[in-house]
Parts: structure tokens; C-alpha cells; sequence
């Protein structure tokens, strides 16, 4: 795997709050997923991985390019793609003027080739339909979707989304997963709360807990952290650390199983919230295996 971002001691503070505490870690091509809870980082990293806020301490050098200088950030901006969790839309514009636009401010400059790439990223994302529409007119997972199309433009090398199907319906996001499978020799960050997304789509993950990376593998190597420690039962039991109530009205437990138990095959779901409750607040917060070196 060719390295295309690489951070070492990363470090963000806003206020009194530590957002990334020294965080290393290094991506290739392919989709990665950042996991974490709300409040663990993600946003502040891609952030920073999109050359739109500057860390505190720590290096950052993505395609080749360190950050820190300003040919360095120009040069990564132009191979660039980027979905913040809030695009900031100017509601008056059309779907295809809104990306028109990103597309002018990304140097495009030729309107012909230009107005093309607007139509096809539009396309895409299946909104070719909608293009003439005011964004002030299309709804919440539309308005996404737009988000998505301006982050596509060029076919970046570096595709960092942020939360990209919030608000996406079922098919929707089965429509997003095939188009990330285009993107197979492109770096595609990818900050989510949906596991299910992770093990359908992507080939590694980084699991951002307090500021820390406290794991980085693949989404086998996650899922395997609750090997042996997922079982179903029809009450909850004390050694459970977490517990819900199937679809079935079982319960399903993760933690210590108690003696006799059938353990289940763990998901990706299972071993992050392992993962996480062991390493939350009054859990053991020391370097774990998996850990990003």
C-alpha cells in the first residue's frame, strides 16, 4: 500500500479541550473509516486533513506535499476533495450553479469542459434530474447529495467526506457504496457512525476515542477485538457491558460471558463498541494492540 497522508504527533486544542492528543497515523489508497463517538476528533482531524484548520503541534503530509507551507497546501488542494459536515450552500443557487461554482474556485476555468464535469458529477450522484432545482428547494439527503457532487469534481486523489450519508435513504447509500467503489486508486477518508457502512466498504479503519487513535487494521481485525465476548441470551446478565434486545427479543451481550454460554460471531458494530466502552470514561485508556504506531 502506497502511504498517501501520514500525521505524526498531531495535536488540537480548542479552549480547554484536547480535541487530538498526539495522534500518528498513516493512510494509503483505498477507503478508510474513521470511527469514533461524537466529539472524538473526526471532524477536527479531516479538518486539518483538508488543509482548512492548522493543528497546534504535529506534521501533516499528504500526496507527497507537507501542509505546513503554503505551495505545500496549494499543490494537495488541486488533487483535493472534500465534504465537510456542513457545506455551507448558497441556498439561492441551483444544484448545478452550486457546483459550478466549487468547480470555478477549483480552477476550472474553461466553461465547456467545465459545465461537463458539473453534469457528470451530477449524474453520479443521480441528481441530473434536479440540477436546474434551488438548493433552498431540495430536500435534506438532495442537499447531500449536492455536497457529495462538489467533493467528486476532477476525481480527486484525496476524498475526505465527512458524515456523507446522513440523511441518505436506504437506496441512497447503496448507491454511495457503489460509487466508492470506483474510487479504488484514489485515498478515500471516510468519518461515519454507520458500521454496517464500514464493513461493506471499506478496506481499513481508525477508531478515534478522547483524541486518541486507538486502533487502526482492517474491519476483520475489529470485529475480531469481540471474539468471544458476543453472546445472546434472553435476559441480561452481570458480566454484560453493554446489552440491547434483538429484532428475535433475545438479547444481545457483549462483555465477559458467563460460564456455558454459546458465544456469537462478532460484527464490526461488536468490536467498536467494545473498543469504545472499554477505552470511554473510567475505562482503561492505556495503548491497545491495535493501536496506530
Amino acid at each position: 500500500m502506497t502511504t498517501t497522508v501520514r500525521a505524526e504527533g498531531l495535536t488540537k486544542r480548542f479552549g480547554r479541550t484536547l480535541a487530538l492528543a498526539g495522534v500518528d497515523l498513516t493512510m494509503g489508497t483505498g477507503v478508510t473509516a474513521l470511527l469514533g463517538p461524537n466529539g472524538a476528533g473526526k471532524t477536527t482531524l479531516l479538518r486539518i486533513l483538508a488543509t482548512v484548520l492548522s493543528s497546534d503541534a504535529g506534521t501533516v503530509e499528504l500526496l507527497g506535499h507537507r501542509i505546513d507551507c503554503a505551495d505545500g497546501r496549494l499543490a494537495v488542494r488541486r488533487r483535493l476533495g472534500y465534504l465537510p459536515q456542513e457545506p455551507g450552500f448558497h441556498r439561492h443557487f441551483t444544484a448545478f450553479e452550486f457546483v459550478d461554482y466549487v468547480a470555478v474556485l477549483k480552477e476550472w476555468g474553461d466553461r465547456r469542459p467545465r459545465h461537463d464535469e458539473v453534469r457528470r458529477v451530477l449524474e453520479l450522484v443521480g441528481l441530473q434530474d434536479q440540477a436546474g432545482t434551488r438548493i433552498r428547494n431540495l430536500s435534506g439527503g438532495m442537499r447531500r447529495r449536492v455536497g457529495i457532487a462538489q467533493a467528486l469534481l476532477g476525481s480527486p486523489d484525496l476524498l475526505l467526506l465527512d458524515e456523507p450519508t446522513a440523511g441518505l435513504d436506504p437506496e441512497q447509500r447503496l448507491r454511495f457504496r457503489e460509487l466508492l467503489g470506483t474510487a479504488a486508486h484514489s485515498t478515500v477518508v471516510l468519518s461515519t457512525h454507520q458500521t454496517d457502512d464500514v464493513a461493506a466498504l471499506c478496506q481499513h479503519v481508525l477508531v478515534l476515542l478522547g483524541g486518541h487513535v486507538r486502533f487502526a487494521g482492517t474491519p476483520d481485525d475489529l470485529a475480531a477485538l469481540a471474539e468471544g465476548h458476543v453472546w445472546v441470551d434472553d435476559r441480561r446478565h452481570p458480566g454484560a457491558e453493554l446489552a440491547w434486545v434483538t429484532s428475535q427479543g433475545a438479547v444481545r451481550q457483549i462483555g465477559t460471558p458467563p460460564r456455558g454460554a454459546t458465544t456469537a460471531t462478532p460484527t464490526v458494530e461488536d468490536g467498536y463498541l467494545l473498543l469504545a466502552g472499554r477505552n470511554g470514561p473510567g475505562g482503561d485508556h492505556g495503548d491497545d494492540a491495535g493501536a496506530a504506531a
